[in-house]
């Protein structure tokens, strides 16, 4: 009896947790809001839908930065097609003429891929030759560390707020025709700091404040 008494009160090791299913429980526990066209979860000062919080973590855990990447970062609905276009054509001037250009017939997205928006973004990411022109929504604290330690060049375009919520505001519209969100609530949310990859300030201050600690890099200016 002793015996038997003995091996109930053992302590069971604990049974493995899924890398899936760690992720699906730490979701449940973060503040939710209503109201976008999908809920938003606070995650480490961003608020984020569901589904992109999962491709942040993927990329925490798998991006490998290099030290002479090229990543462009920018707040959605903020110019990051423009500024693709840009940046590709800039550093691929030597490449191409005008008649031949990849950009006559090939989409931006296509050409400076982002750093995980899609299955297989990471894997894509990877294999592409140094130095990687890459791009990303995500805000500094969700990129892996090294992003910053490495000294990775990064190139951040921020618009005029009012404008960049009327884009987000129609983009939500087009794209999720059944949201009941009202203009008025949606402006109200997005002042508050509630918004897809918001507060908007924060994230750009985020980048801003990094210039600090890139002094081999010069300072971030003004174009």
């Amino acid at each position: 009896l002793h015996s038997e008494a003995m091996e109930g009160s053992e302590t069971r090791p604990s049974e493995a947790v899924s890398p899936k299913t760690h992720t699906e429980n730490l979701l449940a526990t973060l503040p939710k809001r209503e109201g976008w066209s999908t809920p938003l979860l606070l995650y480490n000062n961003c608020w984020i839908r569901p589904h992109c919080l999962k491709d942040a973590m993927a990329v925490q855990d798998k991006l490998k930065p290099r030290p002479d990447d090229i990543i462009l970062a920018a707040h959605p609905k903020c110019g990051t097609t423009w500024l693709k276009a840009l940046l590709f054509t800039v550093l691929n001037r030597p490449r191409y003429t005008f008649t031949d250009h990849p950009l006559l017939t090939v989409r931006p997205h296509q050409l400076v891929p982002f750093i995980a928006l899609r299955p297989g973004d990471l894997d894509r990411a990877e294999m592409l030759p140094s130095p990687r022109l890459l791009s990303t929504h995500l805000p500094l604290p969700l990129l892996p560390p090294a992003v910053s330690t490495l000294g990775c060049r990064i190139v951040c375009v921020c618009r005029e707020p009012k404008d960049a919520f009327l884009s987000r505001w129609h983009f939500e519209k087009k794209l999720h025709q059944g949201i009941s969100l009202s203009m008025d609530e949606a402006f109200a949310m997005f002042s508050e700091g509630c918004s897809p990859y918001g507060p908007f300030w924060d994230r750009y201050l985020e980048y801003w404040k990094l210039k600090s600690g890139q002094t081999t890099r010069g300072d971030v200016s003004k174009v």
